[in-house]
């Protein structure tokens, strides 16, 4: 694939040394297309949560490479790296993390902040992306003000308010009732589908994963299967996930 957003190539990462090492991701490779919605699964220390740190920068590979478009992410120092993080990568995380002394206004304003974007540019911004995740009467309030579906809506705007080349979302539907991670679901695919947002998003959840487009499976440490959901309906591809998740030795509530 040669117009690759992402490419990862022969990714390892072993923690510890000598008797004590643990290979917690093993020979990952796959590219990932501008405008995917991808979801990677697995059951619980299967490494899913470490290979999305390391794409995400957060951790770095023992060994392989991993390119965001021309630059290769995984040999930049640590300046290079948190300036390719603010400008290029978005994040959105089970908790949340939130500042509570911000508002939500400012909390989701805040990478534009560090970037010193233009008020103007800040503020037109800011009611597009508020507006389409619905939460653009609550600018005002503070995040103890809302409720748990309303700070994780929150949380997304703040992760895709600078336009990122991609989006990590880790678990964004763990701490959320259904009613709420159904919302979130639905507005981050529509905007994966209205403006091609890239977003890679971790999850347990069968119901979750059946918003993405294709689903990556990590088995210990190694990329065992991948499925697309191409013209299936949702629930078709909900099935899909379902059984494949079965196949890999586990029932659904297994795979945490």
């Amino acid at each position: 694939m040669t117009d690759a957003l992402l490419q990862v190539k022969n990714v390892e990462k072993t923690y510890g040394k000598g008797a004590n090492a643990f290979q917690a991701l093993k020979n990952i490779s796959f590219d990932m297309a501008p405008g995917e919605f991808v979801g990677i699964m697995g059951p619980s220390g299967s490494g899913k949560s470490t290979l999305l740190n390391v794409l995400a920068t957060i951790d770095s590979p023992t060994k392989g490479e991993i390119h965001i478009e021309q630059d290769e992410i995984a040999s930049l120092n640590e300046d290079k790296l948190a300036d390719f993080r603010r400008h290029h990568l978005g994040f959105i995380f089970q908790d949340y993390n939130l500042l509570d002394s911000l508002t939500v206004r400012e909390n989701i304003l805040l990478p534009l902040a560090v970037a010193k974007r233009p008020v103007a540019e800040m503020k037109q911004r800011v009611d597009s992306i508020t507006a389409a995740f619905g939460i653009n009467t609550l600018l005002d309030k503070y995040p103890y003000q809302i409720s748990g579906g309303q700070k994780q809506r929150t949380a997304a705007c703040r992760a895709l308010i600078s336009d990122p080349k991609l989006v990590f979302a880790d678990e964004p539907t763990g701490a959320l009732d259904s009613a709420s991670a159904t919302d979130l679901l639905e507005r981050l695919s529509k905007l994966n589908e209205t403006q091609a947002s890239t977003i890679m998003m971790v999850t347990h959840d069968a119901f979750a994963a059946s918003f993405c487009r294709r689903i990556l499976f990590i088995k210990d440490g190694r990329l065992s299967q991948e499925i697309f959901r191409r013209n299936l309906t949702r629930k078709q591809f909900f099935q899909q996930i379902l059984d494949t998740l079965s196949s890999m030795g586990g029932a659904a509530d297994d795979i945490i």
